[in-house]
């Protein structure tokens, strides 16, 4: 199985693409998409859903794993974030990929067992879990990884 994890944004929307055979864990691969603050947000809306396709063609993923708009500080970025959320999981549909939602608390339960684990400890148990030589890099990168073992946890007890 394998399981394409997004963490949404749209200056930058880490993804991540973890295979499952047994119960082992690999990492395929990992990084960000990014968009320019200065091009039209209709653009970049449209060059993340690309980027995307792209990315879902290249892996063909049979779950996406997203965090859940959870939490926000910044009422000037909820509305973006959830305009660039929107985009992947069309993407994610137009692309035959079903999508699961997890709020960060059940990814951090996921993968560290324990739902309210540090970031540091998180990074570390995705690091350990795909044996990784580093912990992954940059931050919303990590989060997609994990947000893309907890679709795949997910789905394999849903069997």
């Amino acid at each position: 199985m394998i399981g394409i994890g997004i963490d949404p944004g749209i200056a930058t929307t880490g993804y991540g693409i973890v295979e499952c055979k047994g119960n082992a864990f690999s990492c395929l691969g990992y990084g960000v998409i990014k968009t320019d603050k200065n091009i039209a947000m209709p653009k970049r809306l449209s060059i993340l859903g690309e980027e995307l396709s792209f990315i879902i063609k290249k892996y063909n993923p049979t779950i996406l794993g997203i965090e859940k708009v959870y939490f926000f500080k910044n009422l000037k970025t909820i509305i973006p974030v959830s305009q660039a959320k929107g985009v992947i999981m069309m993407t994610a549909e137009r692309e035959g990929v079903p999508v699961q939602e997890f709020t960060p608390p059940e990814i951090k339960s996921s993968i560290a067992g324990y739902g309210q684990a540090d970031k540091e400890q998180v990074q570390k148990m995705i690091q350990l879990l795909l044996n990784l030589k580093e912990k992954p890099q940059p931050d919303d990168a990590a989060d997609a990884l994990g947000a893309a073992i907890c679709g795949i946890n997910k789905s394999i007890s849903l069997f």
